[in-house]
């Protein structure tokens, strides 16, 4: 997985402690008693300000360079829980020296030791913050969470300071430095938020971590590929440019939803646990402008009018991925700050869902407009079959989606002025009231397109031509239903009905091609009548095989079965005319020797073997390329 952050170049503050060979070590400064803040009734208001002051100075950049040049957190960490004792413990004083006397100068001189204070928190704030963007990057945060349990939520860092040491400690046997790293800032960070916050400096808290924390996820957000993209420039892009950014969209929405928003929604929630308030709106803000660009998106895709047919796939797959990730979004930005983000998913889904609509529509339409040659040369698999089935079988992929795309009481139309009424009203409809929407949108389609090719076949000027193009192409439909997910959409009801609708075709073309070579052949063949049977039986063979010759048959299987059909039909009956001439005759030497008995029943097999293959290297689509299935053999 993509890291989505820039490691930072200086090391984090919690990588190393002060040793004395440390540079920082060798400044002096002054020590202080270790002081008991969490029992202030001890204390009497006055020694408590005077041991504050010292402690808060102490700290103070603004007057000491010891303080300017060293992190309180990073240099003693105990001496910075006790600094955030002896805050807390401040703010209690104010109030109670507030309903007191509001002029007093120890009021005064408390409040201004509460602004050094905050100033030196918000100092250590912004340095956690910024030195430890690599431990705390959202990946990581993630991945964490993912693998602690509930017990390891907000909850467990109280001000128990020596049980919280105590728990870093024992995680240090089972977690990884890097983790022991991010677990320690991430509990610094909540100590500093809680007492600012209770303290009344929330918005000073919550602008530093907006300014480090956004950049973050603004920066993960443009590594992932995903960059700011207006209507009129998507328009103008070549759809390959635009499929590009659509397919970095759907890995970087995945990354981005389950990795970046919720790694810094767990952090956000760690460290501002405090105040619901101040989370849910430091989450909104340090998420709003990445989360807009990403699930705006899809509807600036949806909005394009770029018609590659591939369109309609690419939608499908953004809705896809919208829908699985719908959940999780709720989930991240489920509060009243983030109902604007909420709502842009919502739209986008909902244009996203209209597009699809739209762009089927526009498929179906396509279909009914088509404008290509009436027929294949041959009678071959036309290129609006290929073309449409190989739309469809990739559609059949998106079941899932196109169920919840599409209206679940949706039935095709009563009527269509581009269908005849024999196919809309035909008691053999592929469709009933009962029917689920999605079987009856495609069989629907297929409809379409078999009447347009019904059309088309009508154009052909040899009638056996029209019945061996139709059966060449609902051929293909099904072959290709076969081999798709097609085959689970329609069922096998649908496909064996419209299999038995390629062999009456089939059928027909037999009769109107070669069955006047069938009747020439009489049955109970009389050797007298010999001469007139077989002169009229080459007339009609040589003129029926001369026209079929330059027909095709595309499917392999289909070919073979056609050709036997016909052999079944012929050779044996000129077989026994053959042989009832032969007994007269004597010797096949002589047979063959007349003027009438051109062809050996061998000839006329072998002649029939060679037929259908016309143009199959060039025009021809072999069911067998699409589909590992095997078609059913006739019986």
């Amino acid at each position: 997985m993509r890291k989505l952050c820039f490691n930072p170049k200086t090391e984090s503050f919690a990588l190393a402690r002060s040793s004395p060979s440390s540079p920082l070590s060798l400044t002096s400064s002054p020590t202080l008693p270790r002081l008991s803040f969490s029992e202030p009734s001890s204390f009497h208001e006055d020694i408590f300000i005077e041991e504050a002051e010292a402690l808060i100075l102490k700290w103070n950049p603004d007057s000491s360079a010891y303080a300017k040049v060293t992190s309180l957190f990073y240099q003693d960490r105990n001496e910075a829980k006790q600094y955030i004792s002896c805050v807390n413990q401040l703010q209690k004083t104010m109030h109670s020296l507030l309903s007191q006397n509001l002029s007093s100068d120890k009021l005064i001189l408390a409040h201004n030791l509460m602004q050094i204070a905050m100033k030196r928190l918000t100092k250590e704030f912004y340095q956690i913050l910024s030195m430890n963007r690599a431990h705390l990057d959202p990946e990581s945060v993630s991945a964490r969470s993912s693998r602690t349990s509930a017990n390891s939520s907000a909850s467990d860092y109280d001000d128990d300071f020596a049980a919280e040491d105590d728990d870093i400690r024992a995680a240090g046997d089972s977690i990884s430095e890097v983790e022991q790293v991010s677990s320690g800032a991430m509990a610094d960070l909540k100590l500093i938020a809680d007492c600012m916050i209770s303290s009344g400096y929330a918005k000073e808290c919550v602008s530093v971590y907006i300014l480090i924390r956004k950049s973050i996820i603004d920066e993960g957000i443009y590594r992932l590929g995903v960059e700011k993209l207006s209507s009129s420039r998507a328009n103008k892009m070549d759809w390959e440019v635009l499929d590009l950014k659509i397919k970095s969209w759907l890995e970087a929405t995945r990354i981005s939803v389950r990795t970046l928003f919720n790694g810094e929604r767990i952090l956000c929630d760690h460290v501002f646990s405090y105040s619901d308030s101040v989370r849910e709106s430091c989450f909104a803000e340090i998420s709003r402008d990445g989360a807009a660009l990403l699930f705006g998106f899809p509807e600036l895709v949806a909005k394009t009018k770029k018609s590659s047919p591939e369109k309609l796939f690419r939608v499908l797959d953004m809705h896809a991925v919208a829908s699985e990730l719908l959940p999780e979004i709720e989930s991240i930005f489920s509060s009243d700050y983030n109902s604007g983000v909420r709502s842009q998913f919502l739209v986008s889904l909902q244009r996203l869902t209209e597009s699809a609509q739209i762009l089927l529509a526009e498929f179906e339409s396509t279909i009914q407009k088509g404008t290509s040659k009436p027929a294949v040369n041959g009678g071959g698999v036309h290129s609006l079959t290929i073309q449409t089935m190989n739309y469809l079988s990739v559609l059949a992929d998106y079941l899932n989606v196109l169920s919840d795309i599409f209206p679940r009481d949706w039935l095709p139309p009563q009527k269509s002025s581009s269908l005849p009424e024999s196919y809309l009203y035909s008691p053999e409809s592929d469709y009933s009231a009962s029917t689920p929407a999605l079987t009856a949108r495609f069989a629907w389609l297929i409809l379409v397109l078999l009447c347009k090719l019904d059309g088309k076949a009508k154009h052909c000027k040899d009638v056996s031509l029209s019945y061996l193009f139709l059966a060449n192409n609902l051929w293909y439909v099904v072959a290709r239903v076969r081999s798709s997910n097609l085959q689970y959409v329609l069922g096998d009801d649908w496909i064996l009905k419209h299999e038995a609708k390629a062999k009456r075709f089939v059928s027909n073309y037999e009769k109107v091609a070669w069955g006047e070579v069938v009747s020439s052949l009489a049955e109970n063949p009389a050797a007298a009548e010999a001469r007139a049977v077989f002169e009229n039986f080459n007339r009609k063979f040589e003129e029926a095989y001369r026209k079929q010759n330059s027909f095709v048959v595309a499917d392999r299987e289909l070919r073979d079965e056609i050709k036997g059909s016909i052999a079944r039909s012929i050779v044996p009956r000129y077989r026994e005319w053959y042989n009832v001439l032969l007994a007269k005759v004597g010797s096949v030497r002589d047979l063959t020797a007349t003027e009438y008995v051109t062809f050996t029943p061998e000839d006329i097999e072998n002649y029939l073997v060679n037929l259908f293959f016309f143009g199959t290297s060039s025009s021809a689509v072999s069911s067998s390329s699409v589909s590992s299935s095997p078609l059913r053999r006739w019986s």
